[in-house]
Order: C-alpha cells, then structure tokens, then sequence
C-alpha cells in the first residue's frame, strides 16, 4: 500500500473512532455524572453559538490527524491503538490546567477544575480507550507503507 494510501486509511479510521467517541460520549458523561465532554471542550473554543457543530468538526479533524499519524508510523492493531491513545491522554491531560483558566465553561463555573477531577479524567481515560481500540481495528495488521 502506497504512503498517501496508509495515511487516508488511518485518517478515516480516525474520523471514525472519533465519530463513535462523540456519540458514545454523553452516555459516559451521564455515568460518571459530570457535565463535560471533549465534543463541548472543543467547540466552546471555537463558538459560543454553534459550539456542538463546531465541536464535532475539530474532534473529527483531531481524529483524522491522530489516525494519519498512527497508520503512517507503522502503528498496527488494537493493542497499537490503545497504547497510543493513553499515551496522547497522558501527555495532554497538563494542558487541562491552562484550559482551566481560559474555557468559557470553567470561567462562567460551569465545569469544575478539569486538571484535578477525576470523573472527568477517568471519562477521557474511557474516551480515548475506545478510540484506540476502533482505530487500532480499522488499520489493520497487514497494512504496510
């Protein structure tokens, strides 16, 4: 399989993935009883109005990029995906701590600290597990560059 070939398969893998995570999400926000979501985190940056549109824009884009980048490094299969997905939860969970200061929601009160609430990091722990899984399931194995 060619190198653009690999990259559009990981990207609309990741699209995918991240099109399960934003439907599935609302139902992991009412579990573990918190108002958050990464679909709402996103969007509210981007428009106070039209924040669910938006919201669902980025995550895709930020899903197709991710799944590029995986399927392009040679990443392959569920095991893959996962350990890739907790390592991009674990290192971007710091810049929950700037997002605390500047997102509209945890401004006006309506979130609590991110940085420190561990139903929301357990949700983006859950989140991003999914995800792994679906990508690492969608570029398969025997893909190669």
């Amino acid at each position: 399989m060619s190198v653009p070939a690999i990259a559009l398969r990981g990207a609309a893998a990741g699209v995918a993935a991240a099109g399960a995570w934003s439907a599935l999400e609302p139902l992991a926000s009412r579990a573990l009883r918190t108002d958050y979501t990464d679909v709402r985190l996103l969007g509210r940056m981007v428009s106070e109005r039209h924040w669910l549109a938006a919201g669902l824009a980025v995550h895709a884009v930020n899903g197709a990029a991710f799944g590029a980048a995986f399927a392009l490094a040679g990443a392959r299969g569920p095991r893959a995906g996962l350990a890739w997905a907790a390592a991009e939860a674990l290192g971007t969970w710091p810049g929950m701590a700037l997002l605390d200061r500047i997102h509209p929601d945890r401004r006006s009160g309506r979130w609590p600290r991110l940085v420190t609430d561990r139903r929301v990091f357990a949700q983006e722990a859950a989140m991003h597990a999914l995800f792994g899984l679906l990508l690492g399931l969608m570029v398969p194995e025997d893909a190669t560059v």
